[in-house]
């Protein structure tokens, strides 16, 4: 027995790298998989169907069943084609994988507007498209359903340039906790991945120019699989990170703070004279 025996799952961004390794383990556990890759370069220009079509017979000749979906997570009639794909091939949808991404890596100061539009177009927007036609999905099923988005270290802490990943992936921090806290009702968990990983979008950073056998791909799709699967029970709205072998979760943390002694208006002054007391968590 596969921990997701009978159900179907969708994976963005599964032609390689993470999204490969998520699809091949949740196939293996018995998920029926849409991969879904656009096919294109680091930085989302071109496309291509032989990255998807390659882990489609990967899993295939591994006895699993599989269809590629070369579809474009950043616009609507994407995100519904690639819900419709799991529809048409399987007949419903049970787990949703958010992973689609690029990167347009530029100092702030250098950064134009067409770098910082696609990344927020590919992570933020079509993690919100194919979450919402999922999720529209999986309430018309009944029964429930998971989504697991991607965020990231640069989201949660910011990385030198990376504005435009850091700010698409922080939003997609603040979009897993409200669709978390909307479609509870509904019985859909929604949770998010921070990654930590030597990928074609990461293998050219300074962390990853020395050893890294313990930051793979294959280190993360476990969690994936965790939060697409019943073990996951009703835990939503969290950040799972993964670096190798460590796992831990990210919050945001609000300090204890100060209140004024009179209950007033703070003044700038009063404010930096009790800095370390308002900001002491």
């Amino acid at each position: 027995m596969g921990l997701l025996d009978g159900k179907v799952a969708i994976v963005t961004g599964a032609g390689g790298g993470i999204g490969r390794a998520e699809a091949l383990l949740l196939a293996s556990e018995g998920a029926q998989i849409v991969v879904n890759d656009l096919g294109g370069a680091r930085d989302g220009t071109g496309s291509s169907e032989s990255a998807a079509g390659k882990v489609v017979a990967e899993i295939e000749a591994a006895g699993g069943r599989a269809v590629a979906s070369f579809d474009d997570v950043s616009t609507p009639s994407g995100a519904e084609k690639i819900i419709a794909a799991a529809v048409t091939a399987f007949g419903r949808l049970d787990v949703l994988v958010n992973n689609a991404g690029i990167l347009r890596d530029k100092s702030l100061l250098k950064m134009d507007e067409a770098m910082w539009d696609a990344v927020i177009a590919v992570h933020l927007k079509g993690t919100f498209l194919c979450t919402q036609a999922a999720a529209k999905q999986m309430v018309s099923q009944g029964g429930g359903g998971r989504i697991v988005n991607t965020t990231s270290v640069s989201g949660m802490m910011g990385n030198f340039g990376q504005a435009n990943y850091a700010a698409a992936k922080a939003g997609i921090y603040g979009l897993t906790r409200t669709a978390a806290i909307e479609l509870q009702k509904h019985r859909i968990t929604v949770n998010a991945l921070a990654p930590i990983a030597k990928t074609r979008l990461t293998e050219d950073l300074p962390m990853f120019q020395t050893a890294t056998d313990s930051l793979t791909p294959d280190h993360v799709a476990p969690a994936a699989l965790f939060l697409g699967s019943d073990l996951c029970g009703d835990r939503t709205g969290h950040v799972l990170a993964v670096a190798g072998a460590q796992m831990y979760i990210y919050k945001v943390v609000q300090s204890a703070g100060k209140f004024k002694d009179e209950n007033g208006v703070w003044t700038a002054q009063e404010i930096a004279d009790n800095w370390d007391a308002i900001a002491k968590i």
